[in-house]
C-alpha cells in the first residue's frame, strides 16, 4: 500500500546558513529543527521524503542529509534554480534568486505521484501536526483537487524576540478555506494578539483564529495546473528581479476557479523556529522539556 509523501522545502538553507550546516545543533543530543519533523513524519506514516534543495550545496547535501536519513525513511531530492521550468520565457539576466514557495513545489513534479505535504525545513510543527494531515491525505488516494492544511492557533506561533508576519485563514462550515489574509507586525500588545491587515490597519487577531505556517497538504494533480499558473506568472512578472510565486497564490486560484478545495485542519501543537537569533535559546530549552517528559526518546534518532 502506498503512504503519502513529505516535500520538504530546503532550497533557502544555504544563503541563510552561510553553507549546509544541517541547521543549528538545538536538541539535547544537537538535534536539528529538521530532525524532529523527519522523525515526526516516520511515525505519522509518511512513506518518502523528498527534499528541494539547490545545486550550490547538493553534494554537501548527499552527504550529511541523505545519508543519515536513508536508514529510516525513502529519501529523494530535486534542485530548484533560477532557471527550474522557465524553458521558452524571458529572464531579467540580473535575478538570481530563484521564484518562492510556489516554485519550489512544482519544480517536484517528476519525483510525487502520491498526495503529499509540504513544510518548511527549518520549522517545528510537532507531532500531532504530521499526523493530522498524513491522515488527510491518506483518505485523498485518487482523488483530485483535495488540498488541505495545518491551522496553527495564532498564539502559539509567536516569537518571544519581536513580531513575525502570519497569514489568517478564513473558512467556511464544513471548514474549506476561503482565503488567506497576510498580516505583518504580529506580536502580543497588552495580552491581545494584534497585526497590520492587508490595508495597513492594525487589528485584533482573535486567538481562536487559525494562522498558516506553511505545512500544505496537496494532491498531486497541482503540479498540471499549477505549472500552468507558474508560466502565466513568467509571462506577467519574469522580467522582475524580486517577484515571487507562493504557495497560496497557487491555491487561492484554484479554489476561485473551483479546480480544487483545501481543508483547514487545526492543531493543538506549537510552531516554533528561529526567527530571530535569539530564539534559539527558547528553542533549544522547549525541545530538551520535550526529551525530559518522553515526548521524544533521546538520542532522537540512532542513526
Amino acid at each position: 500500500m502506498k503512504k503519502p509523501s513529505l516535500l520538504i522545502l530546503a532550497a533557502g538553507m544555504g544563503s541563510r546558513y552561510g553553507g549546509l550546516k544541517q541547521f543549528d545543533a538545538v536538541g539535547p543530543n544537537g538535534e536539528t529543527i529538521m530532525d524532529y519533523s523527519v522523525y515526526d513524519a516516520v511515525e505519522a506514516g509518511f512513506g518518502k521524503i523528498i527534499f528541494v534543495i539547490r545545486e550550490s550545496f547538493k553534494d554537501d547535501f548527499l552527504i550529511k542529509i541523505v545519508k543519515k536519513y536513508s536508514k529510516i525513511i525513502d529519501i529523494d531530492y530535486v534542485c530548484q534554480e533560477l532557471t527550474s521550468l522557465t524553458q521558452g520565457y524571458t529572464i531579467n539576466p540580473n535575478r538570481e534568486k530563484p521564484w518562492g514557495t510556489g516554485h519550489a513545489v512544482m519544480v517536484a513534479h517528476n519525483k510525487i505521484d502520491t498526495p503529499f505535504a509540504v513544510i518548511n525545513a527549518d520549522d517545528f510543527y510537532g507531532k500531532n501536526s504530521f499526523k493530522i494531515i498524513c491522515n488527510q491525505l491518506i483518505d485523498s488516494f485518487s482523488k483530485k483537487g483535495e488540498f488541505c492544511m495545518v491551522g496553527f492557533n495564532p498564539s502559539k506561533t509567536l516569537s518571544e524576540s519581536g513580531s513575525v508576519s502570519r497569514g489568517v485563514c478564513s473558512f467556511n462550515k464544513d471548514s474549506l478555506l476561503t482565503n488567506i489574509e497576510e498580516h505583518h507586525n504580529v506580536s502580543l500588545e497588552n495580552n491581545l494578539i494584534k497585526g497590520d491587515n492587508g490595508k495597513g490597519e492594525r487589528v485584533i487577531i482573535d486567538n481562536s483564529a487559525l494562522v498558516s505556517m506553511n505545512m500544505w497538504g496537496f494532491t498531486p494533480d497541482v503540479f498540471t495546473t499549477g505549472i500552468e499558473l507558474f508560466q502565466e506568472f513568467l509571462e506577467e512578472k519574469g522580467n522582475e528581479l524580486k517577484s515571487e510565486f507562493y504557495i497560496p497564490y497557487v491555491v487561492n486560484s484554484l479554489i476561485s476557479s473551483k479546480l480544487a478545495t483545501c481543508k483547514v485542519l487545526s492543531t493543538p501543537d506549537n510552531w516554533f523556529g528561529v526567527t530571530y537569533k535569539e530564539d534559539k535559546e527558547s528553542v533549544v530549552i522547549k525541545l530538551k522539556e520535550m526529551s525530559d517528559t518522553g515526548l521524544y526518546p533521546s538520542p532522537l534518532i540512532n542513526y
